[in-house]
């Protein structure tokens, strides 16, 4: 991520009623989110159409988001997927930003983030509301589920499944890193 410093400097409460598209709000900062890949594109848009397409068929609702903008304990975050809960969806449904973390979020490594950047945001999303957090290595080819109780890192072989929000979803990690 790159500082934007033509913008003037303001508050995260601010930011979060205007936000700047592309951007987020980090340590008092607007960050412009870089480092973004055809391959981390694809993997996006695949794990979103599988998210939404198995919240479609299991018929449990909500919706799902790519680069949607959320209020952390900390920051203003566009996490690459989440997804909403039917009862969030209809309290904050108009707008701009939502004022928390969503209940399930996936970060895609891109090849300048640091595993420590992506861990602490895994964290930080834990921290303010989020049940479950996917942080996808496209390159490792490692996925890693991180809630409250527990950490799983799967690989190619292995069918990763959420643990605690869109109940019932699962797919073979080759598929989806093919």
């Amino acid at each position: 991520m790159v500082a934007v410093p033509e913008l003037k400097p303001i508050s995260i409460d601010d930011f979060m009623n205007h936000p700047v598209d592309d951007h987020e709000w980090v340590d008092g900062q607007i960050i412009e989110k870089t480092g973004m890949t055809l391959r981390h594109g694809q993997i996006q848009l695949r794990l979103g159409s599988y998210w939404r397409n198995h919240m479609l068929s299991s018929g449990q609702g909500g919706e799902v988001y790519t680069e949607a903008l959320c209020r952390t304990t900390k920051q203003g975050r566009r996490p690459d997927v989440s997804y909403l809960t039917p009862e969030l969806f209809t309290q904050f449904a108009g707008s701009t930003a939502l004022p928390q973390s969503f209940p399930l979020i996936a970060e895609i490594a891109s090849p300048d983030d640091s595993g420590e950047e992506l861990f602490a945001k895994a964290r930080e999303y834990l921290q303010s509301g989020c049940q479950e957090v996917w942080l996808v290595f496209p390159e490792s080819q490692w996925i890693i589920v991180i809630t409250q109780e527990k950490h799983l890192l799967l690989t190619l072989g292995e069918v990763v499944s959420t643990q605690t929000v869109l109940n019932g979803f699962s797919v073979a990690i080759d598929e989806l890193l093919a």
